[in-house]
């Protein structure tokens, strides 16, 4: 069982002994490309730690699982992404134990977290702990993690365009939710229940604006995702994500 915490990018995972808090698409670091890209602006590291802490000591989480894409480089994390991606563990692993699943981003994140004791990751594949299965989203998951009950995914950082009256528009974050669909698991003998496509906790980071007909850069999506919502990070159910 998975539950968005009200107004945050984050959601508590009920998996059995340990209630897990979900987080994806960290990237720390972003803030180093968008200004390599011209963009003027500054470093919101500490901002993104502290809200981070915050939500573990609000919900009472026994575990952070990171989605992957926790840096925003593609190779080894270097730099100022590598400090910043030090800092979050070493404030993380003091208070609970950390699970990753590895993204398209974190090809080198083994060298950061074999650092701290506490720190656990998994292939792209993904991981199941108890009644959920963790995948990043940019490969295809493992079997066990599919079969679980609820399937918690990321990589798509899925955006919904909303325009008002006057034909302004904005994009706001939103949480993907539906029946896992087997025709889009071909190769899988069988297939769970659920599946849940996180927001990303960067805000920074853009995304894959859902209901404007996009190309999805999850291997198993839209196939594999039938009959999904979308939600606001304020709960607000949108309904069907084609036709918001």
């Amino acid at each position: 069982m998975l539950e968005p915490v009200p107004d945050e990018p984050v959601a508590v995972a009920d998996c059995g002994p340990e209630r897990a808090l979900v987080v994806a698409d960290y990237h720390a670091g972003l803030e180093v490309g968008l200004r390599r890209d011209g963009v003027e602006i500054r470093s919101r590291e500490a901002e993104r730690r502290e809200k981070l802490l915050g939500l573990l000591e609000d919900t009472g989480a026994d575990r952070l699982v990171l989605l992957g894409d926790v840096g925003d480089g593609i190779g080894e994390p270097t730099g100022t992404e590598r400090a910043e991606i030090e800092a979050l563990f070493g404030a993380v692993s003091q208070r609970v134990p950390v699970t990753v699943t590895k993204g398209n981003h974190d090809g080198g994140i083994e060298t950061v977290t074999d650092m701290f004791a506490g720190v656990e990751v998994a292939d792209g594949p993904g991981v199941r702990v108890g009644d959920v299965g963790f995948c990043h989203g940019h490969t295809w998951p493992d079997e066990a993690v599919l079969r679980a009950p609820t399937l918690c995914t990321a990589h798509e950082h899925p955006l919904v365009r909303l325009e008002d009256e006057v034909g302004g528009s904005r994009t706001e974050r939103t949480w993907l939710r539906g029946r896992v669909d087997a025709e889009g698991f071909p190769e899988y003998e069988a297939v769970g229940d659920r599946m849940v496509v996180c927001p990303a906790f960067n805000d920074l980071s853009g995304g894959t604006v859902v209901n404007e007909a996009p190309d999805f850069l999850s291997p198993f999506l839209p196939d594999g995702l039938a009959d999904a919502d979308a939600y606001l990070l304020d709960g607000t159910r949108l309904g069907d994500y084609r036709h918001v």
